[in-house]
């Protein structure tokens, strides 16, 4: 018998489903002039209702203000151009009808005292102000922002293949800045599909105003919302299409409270984006400023690959900003930083991390020390024994150099990881390995070990080097290490070391090694073979311009070479 019963239940349940079903559709095919003719029908009527009420005469009497302002708004919204073609008038007038047939239905509740308790009614009342504060508000979004021109056909649409496309794609953005929550989310699941499916022909539809409802939509009460925001605006800052709209519009803020409580999705998709937009130094002080290196350091503590990556990059953009490194140190980023250099569950996030130590390292005595103390240095060198050796973690093991003391650095190891560094490394980190070499080597003690690390013949072979930089560095290596006896032999018995140095006298602006070039050959031209090897690669013609450009040494040389020729003029016409 209950089956029974409960079967006719479920019938008649379907059957008011089917006929809400029907109702809609019907309503759905009335055209937008016969729904603004609705309304305006039943304005007066609600009006009459409202104000028959005693109960709760405080927030009747703004309902009221609120319902007064609708036919205005409304008068302005149909005379707009494209306020009968456009679907989204037709839907914004069907939710003006509904809140108003709400009104009527809780004034009559009102008048008869049959609500369900005060506190309930006060509630309803004041949801009902809210759907009436929306319907104004997205009446003139509608109206101002010029998402009815933007949602209705586009007028630069070659194909007419792509017509509907786009202009569904318009109608799904401007979505995003009108309408209840679970429309924007449904927009912006759409959105997301669209993006997934081509990136390319949403890009160039989206402006200012459907940025500014994203930003916004970042602190929306639903989690589900946040998450796809934060999806699409991370879409939008990596394409870089947008940032300078996505600053302006604050996305800053909510993307730092993101990292700091979201989900893990959440998290990692607002560190891509804090990553892609801290490479502008402005927005990296504005993160820092916003308390967005504390969550940063923990997501890289305990996110994922992904999230760890994103957050040590924005770290190192932040890193980069010379008058944020204190306060990196005193948030804990030398101790994450030699963490994530060891064990990143990445290469990127292991290669931001070494950035990042360069960058603190070149900051103060104090984060030098901090990086000594927390055990960087053999992180970094340890780091460097890869097959490829990249610039940061020399320049920082370089900036670290006077730090250590030279027989810890002899117990690490230093000379012949910086050799493989020479051999084998980037050019900017040939040229790095070269410089920290010059500042190892400054006692004779310290030159003597250098030699002895048989890294000498690949000094004078970085003289040869396409990059000036590497060219300066090796010849400044080389103006510093020829004083020792050992080495300056060696240079010597090497005969490319004179004519590698000969072809940097070169006056060319561009040759920022010259000075250093000269210094090598001085402290070479003690030697009779060397300096008769000098003097047949050109030297002197080279020397005459430097010394008319007052370079360092350039007359001691010159002198000394012509001297020499004069000398072994007369002994061989004696």
């Amino acid at each position: 018998m209950g089956t029974i019963a409960e079967l006719g239940t479920m019938g008649k349940f379907g059957a008011m489903a089917e006929e809400q079903q029907v109702n809609q559709m019907v309503m759905d095919k009335q055209s937008a002039e016969e729904w603004l003719s609705r309304v305006h029908s039943l304005i007066p009527s609600v009006l009459s209702e409202a104000k028959t009420v005693n109960n709760f005469a405080g927030r009747w009497k703004t309902i009221i203000s609120k319902i007064d302002q609708i036919p205005a708004c409304l008068s302005d919204l149909s005379s707009h151009p494209c306020f009968s073609k456009n679907k989204l008038c037709n839907e914004q007038l069907q939710s003006v009808a509904k809140t108003l047939n709400e009104v009527i239905e809780l004034a009559e509740l009102c008048s008869t005292d049959k609500y369900e308790g005060k506190l309930r009614m006060q509630s309803d009342l004041d949801a009902l102000s809210g759907k009436l504060d929306l319907n104004l508000r997205d009446c003139m979004v509608l109206i101002k922002t010029g998402v009815l021109g933007e949602a209705t056909l586009p007028l630069y649409i070659s194909s007419s293949l792509e017509t509907p496309k786009i202009s569904s794609l318009k109608e799904l953005l401007a979505r995003l800045q009108i309408g209840h929550l679970e429309s924007k989310h449904n927009a912006l699941e759409n959105l997301l599909r669209a993006m997934q499916e081509d990136e390319k022909m949403v890009m160039p539809l989206i402006g200012r105003a459907n940025v500014a409802a994203l930003v916004q939509l970042l602190t929306a009460t639903s989690t589900r919302i946040r998450e796809k925001a934060v999806n699409l605006i991370s879409v939008l800052a990596e394409s870089g299409h947008c940032d300078e709209w996505l600053i302006s519009e604050g996305v800053l803020p909510p993307l730092v409270r993101l990292i700091e409580s979201g989900s893990l999705e959440t998290k990692e998709k607002a560190a891509i984006a804090i990553q892609r937009l801290s490479m502008a130094e402005e927005n990296a002080r504005e993160i820092a400023g916003h308390g967005g290196i504390t969550p940063l350091i923990d997501l890289c503590k305990t996110g994922d690959s992904v999230s760890q990556a994103a957050s040590a990059a924005a770290l190192k953009n932040i890193s980069a900003v010379s008058e944020l490194r204190q306060l990196l140190g005193e948030e804990g980023m030398v101790r994450v930083a030699i963490d994530l250099l060891n064990h990143g569950i990445l290469l990127g996030s292991r290669e931001h991390m070494a950035e990042c130590l360069q960058n603190l390292t070149a900051a103060s005595e104090a984060l030098r020390e901090a990086i000594v103390t927390d055990g960087g240095v053999p992180s970094l060198l340890a780091y460097l024994d890869g097959p490829l050796p990249q610039e940061p973690a020399v320049t920082a093991l370089r900036n670290l150099i006077p730090s250590v003391n030279s027989e810890m650095w002899v117990a690490l190891n230093l000379l012949p990881r910086l050799t493989h560094v020479l051999n084998s490394g980037s050019l900017g980190a040939q040229e790095a390995a070269a410089s920290a070499l010059c500042r190892f080597a400054c006692s004779p003690e310290t030159k003597r070990l250098v030699g002895e690390s048989g890294c000498v013949a690949v000094i004078v072979k970085l003289l040869e080097s396409k990059s000036n930089g590497c060219r300066e560095a090796a010849a400044q290596a080389i103006a510093g290490l020829v004083t020792e006896g050992r080495i300056r032999r060696e240079l010597k018995k090497d005969g490319k070391s004179v004519t590698n140095l000969v072809m940097l006298l070169d006056a060319n602006p561009g040759n920022t090694a010259k000075k250093y070039a000269v210094a090598g050959l001085l402290g070479l031209s003690g030697s009779e073979k060397s300096k008769r090897m000098m003097v047949s690669y050109g030297a002197i013609g080279y020397l005459k311009k430097l010394s008319e450009m007052e370079v360092i040494g350039a007359d001691k040389l010159l002198e000394k070479l012509e001297r020499g020729k004069l000398r072994s003029f007369f002994f061989h016409h004696r």
